[in-house]
């Protein structure tokens, strides 16, 4: 069964954006589990602009309580690095996300990185975190996430998103059920995340062997648009002295 993890990043944007605890990030992780969630994703980012990193322990703390997963994105800086140490998460899930860089818009090359990756993920591996590399579904050397330790590859889905829908968009998701069926060859799980809504999820995950999807800016942006009726109906009333 693939496993459901919320990407909380979105409510602790509306919050810092305030200046106090309001949306309560580690509320509203407890909320989504009790919804149904497997598990909460966070991606602390060196500005700090959205989730915190005092905020993994917090939702480390959570997760470990309610018995679920909390997986770390991020790129695997010094700081960052110190605090996925002391935390251990079920999950840390390496990103090459430049410092400032809006959002998460491409993969690894492993390759590349190489010794940067093998030394970060042995690092976390003797510690009994799961580790995950962030990479696109048509990097051609996914036997160097092997190489490296990594026990899993996330794709990512904005190719697939992007084009859901169209008749170019068949052509991606059979390089994405392709990438899977690459992974599971090599012996490496596969989750997935960036750009899966309610509406391009159910056929992505047609695709067997999918063992985590990460979703954040379309849930929190679906669940304004579906509770507007109810807030809005709520507001009305109270200012109508009902």
């Amino acid at each position: 069964m693939t496993k459901f993890s919320v990407n909380i990043n979105k409510i602790a944007l509306l919050r810092n954006s305030r200046g106090r605890n309001f949306p309560d990030v580690a509320a509203f992780a407890a909320r989504c589990i009790d919804l149904g969630a497997h598990g909460i994703t966070l991606h602390p980012r060196e500005d700090q602009r959205h989730a915190r990193y005092s905020d993994v322990s917090e939702l480390a703390a959570l997760c470990a309580a309610r018995g679920c997963e909390l997986n770390v994105e991020g790129y695997p800086s010094e700081q960052f690095l110190e605090v996925v140490k002391s935390v251990r998460p079920a999950q840390c899930t390496l990103v090459p996300d430049a410092p400032g860089q809006l959002t998460s818009d491409h993969g690894w090359d492993i390759v590349r990185h190489a010794d940067l990756l093998r030394r970060v993920i042995g690092e976390l591996k003797a510690l009994g975190i799961r580790t995950s590399l962030f990479v696109d579904y048509d990097y051609a050397h996914f036997e160097a996430a092997r190489e490296v330790g990594a026990d899993r590859v996330e794709l990512y889905t904005e190719p697939y998103a992007e084009t859901f829908g169209s008749a170019a968009g068949e052509a991606i998701y059979e390089g994405f059920r392709e990438a899977v069926a690459r992974a599971h060859a090599l012996g490496l799980g596969v989750n997935a995340g960036h750009d899966l809504d309610l509406a391009n999820l159910p056929h992505f995950l047609a695709i067997p062997g999918v063992q985590e999807v990460s979703i954040g800016h379309a849930l929190v942006a679906e669940c304004i648009e579906a509770g507007m009726e109810k807030v809005l109906g709520r507001y009305s009333a109270i200012v109508a002295g009902r």
